[in-house]
């Protein structure tokens, strides 16, 4: 029976049903810049609240703007009888920092969250929440995915902040962190009910239009050649029954529908989003909603996401905040520009920062090779006006913030880059750069955006060679980012090449390219390959760190050298600061068992498995440990568990096909020793080969 499996850490890579007295008009098709009519009485007091965000929804992906391509008659019921801002644009293009635009009525530069990871919402800024709590409200957030985790400060005023999307099931996947649309509303619409009878204000995310898109049956079948709109779709389909509950209510809320940002699908050579501000994923659909309360149309008055905040509040009898930068919806058009950003691929790779403004017709975007467009002429942007209207540039460009793109982003812990991997955002802390070139624009580099991409397309489709060959040119083509460093050694160390990762690790560390969760991965790297000193050495200048994950790795370490007493400390001191941690738990049932008790680890992979019951390493472990006390039934189910949840447990195949062989359940050993000679590297599984070939033919399996 094998027990190699060491500790592992996880270190892998609206709205206010805010009835008015009088209608809230908008002309329908009205010119552009006209105003929607403000009412001399603007009170709606006592009526809920109501957002509802769908992630990723381009602003023409849906049947009133226009598309015939895709069916959604829900969106497109709500938006007849409300009201259609056309021309409504985002201020960011990933979704932590335009939900925080959204709640706070202010820019990124303002809040200070520019990226889905590294950035927190500081405690001083009201949200709607917390200004609609004060006033009495009851408040209910249900999110989709990760990217809204509450750990980055958007749960404050809320009663409930309903986060619980799957964690993922092991350390070191591409598991996404999500949760579908349907569940979403059905928690939403529960906490809803339950809250009738006061003031309610709720937020809803919806993250299903996401990449990658594998839309559902029907769905899946019929938007074969476009899934993005297979998954539009399905989200449209979902929201019937959540629409038939809200007209339900006396009077109705007032609802406002938005997306945080669109989607390329390949327009300017970007496949999904983050890298650019072009239309494509900076426009976004905007409709309000309030039978009774505003008379159905549609505006080409500018609209922003850091008005709603304001249009909410204004319409409730409320001022906004001091900071908010929106206008209400439905006060005449100020002029006022529209700032936008898009700073991923600078903070998490040292490219080009972008910015740019919307005046008009015109827009601006400042990068080394900048970019003007007339909107009106040219809504694809096909046709860079920058050299031709020098004049119209310089005057947009005055209008960026001073030192706007300058913040940058406290290193993320490794669970949050794992997470946010797993749903195609690339994370880091990249250094910044005095100046930058046209060799740093995004423009210049969206091939090399796309090749990393694709290295994790590759690798969740189970092409783990084609990615690794993809990573290792990423790595020529860019020796500076540390991006390539990180894929590399992680799909190097998936394939059994754990030497060349750990050499991988090594040559970024020595350029000062490596991330604090790429120095844990090497201190696993060595811990594993039973080089617990040197991996202590890696490992130890990182003991203050306050990531559970680096906590994690150095307890691994210490278990790996036989110092059991320190490790089981440094796993309590996890656990006693976030007791539903389940992979501490994990592990301090790993070190356990290496101590020789297996009882004990027992009880902690029980725990783990109480607060996330699928991770394969906990029923590998835990097969082991009961073995160890002699159930060895319910050792191979154990096994066999670990097994379907990750096909990589080549330990539970090899430990199913022994156990069960001496049991005399032939056929299952047979069909896992079989298994695990398809499946398991030789290079680390050489031995062990050699003897599940000789167990089989004594067992007539060979």
């Amino acid at each position: 029976m094998r027990f190699r499996q060491t500790t592992q850490a996880r270190a892998a890579f609206v709205l206010s049903v805010f009835a008015l007295p009088g209608l809230l008009s908008c002309s329908r098709d009205a010119p552009a810049g006209e105003a929607v009519a403000k009412q001399e009485e603007p009170a709606a007091r006592g009526r809920d609240v109501i957002l509802l965000t769908i992630d990723t929804l381009r602003h023409d992906a849906v049947g009133f703007s226009g598309n015939r391509e895709v069916a959604t008659p829900q969106l497109d019921r709500l938006a007849a009888e409300g009201i259609v801002f056309d021309d409504a644009h985002a201020s960011n293009v990933v979704t932590l920092p335009s939900h925080a635009n959204i709640l706070t009525g202010q820019y990124p530069y303002q809040h200070g969250i520019r990226d889905n990871t590294g950035f927190r919402l500081p405690l001083g800024i009201p949200t709607l929440a917390t200004i609609l709590r004060d006033q009495g409200y009851a408040t209910g957030a249900f999110v989709g995915a990760f990217p809204l985790d509450s750990r980055f400060g958007l749960d404050r005023g809320f009663d409930v902040y309903d986060d619980s999307y799957p964690p993922g099931s092991s350390s070191d996947d591409f598991e996404m962190s999500e949760r579908p649309a349907g569940e979403v509303l059905a928690a939403a619409e529960q906490w809803y009910r339950r809250a009738a009878g006061t003031k309610r204000f709720l937020w809803v995310h919806l993250y299903d239009p996401h990449a990658p898109y594998r839309p559902p049956p029907p769905f899946a079948e019929r938007y074969a050649r476009r899934p993005y709109l297979g998954e539009v779709a399905a989200t449209d389909a979902l929201l019937g029954p959540f629409f038939e509950a809200v007209r339900k209510q006396s009077p109705p809320p007032f609802l406002v529908l938005t997306s945080d940002h669109g989607e390329a699908l390949g327009e300017h050579g970007e496949e999904t989003h983050g890298l650019f501000a072009y239309e494509a994923t900076l426009k976004v659909p905007l409709v309000l909603w309030s039978p009774g309360s505003v008379r159905p149309g549609r505006s080409k008055a500018p609209a922003r996401h850091v008005d709603i905040l304001p249009t909410i509040l204004e319409r409730l009898g409320l001022a906004p905040p001091v900071g908010v930068s929106g206008r209400s919806l439905f006060s005449p058009p100020d002029g006022a520009p529209v700032y936008f950003e898009a700073l991923s691929a600078s903070a998490n790779r040292g490219w080009a920062p972008l910015t740019g403004i919307v005046r008009g017709r015109h827009k601006y975007v400042d990068l080394p090779i900048p970019e003007l467009y007339d909107l009106s002429e040219d809504p694809e942007e096909k046709r860079n006006l920058f050299a031709a209207r020098k004049q119209i540039a310089r005057e947009l460009k005055l209008l960026l913030p001073a030192g706007g793109n300058a913040a940058r982003p406290q290193a993320p812990d490794s669970e949050e880059a794992r997470r946010l991997l797993a749903l195609g955002y690339i994370s880091g802390s990249a250094r910044a750069k005095d100046s930058y070139g046209a060799e740093d624009d995004p423009k210049t580099l969206v091939g090399l955006d796309n090749k990393i991409h694709r290295v994790v397309d590759l690798y969740q489709r189970g092409d783990g060679a084609g990615a690794t060959a993809l990573a290792r040119e990423i790595v020529r083509e860019r020796p500076s980012m540390a991006v390539g460093y990180e894929f590399l050694s992680f799909l190097l160390q998936e394939q059994g090449s754990a030497g060349e990762a750990a050499a991988v690790l090594r040559e970024a560390s020595g350029k000062g390219l490596a991330s604090e969760g790429m120095r844990v991965r090497l201190g696993l790297i060595l811990s594993e390959a039973g080089r617990a000193a040197e991996a202590l050495q890696v490992l130890t200048p990182l003991s203050g760190s306050s990531d559970p994950d680096t906590r994690n790795a150095i307890g691994i370490a210490l278990a790996d050298s036989g110092r059991f007493e320190e490790a089981l400390a440094v796993f309590g001191l996890i656990l006693k600061a976030d007791p539903g941690d389940a992979l501490a738990h994990q592990n301090l049932g790993i070190a356990l068992l290496k101590r020789g008790d297996a009882s004990g680890a027992l009880t902690s992979f029980q725990r783990a498995l109480a607060i996330n019951g699928n991770l394969p390493r906990v029923f590998n472990a835990r097969g082991v440990a009961l073995a160890r006390t002699g159930d060895l039934s319910g050792a191979v189910g154990s096994w066999q568990r670990a097994a379907e949840l990750d096909p990589r447990q080549y330990d539970a195949l090899f430990n199913i096909g022994v156990v069960a062989g001496k049991q005399g359940d032939l056929p299952a050993a047979r069909a896992a020793l079989r298994r695990f000679l398809a499946t398991a590297p030789p290079a680390l599984y050489g031995n062990d080969m050699a003897q599940a070939r000789q167990i089989l033919r004594q067992i007539g399996g060979a």
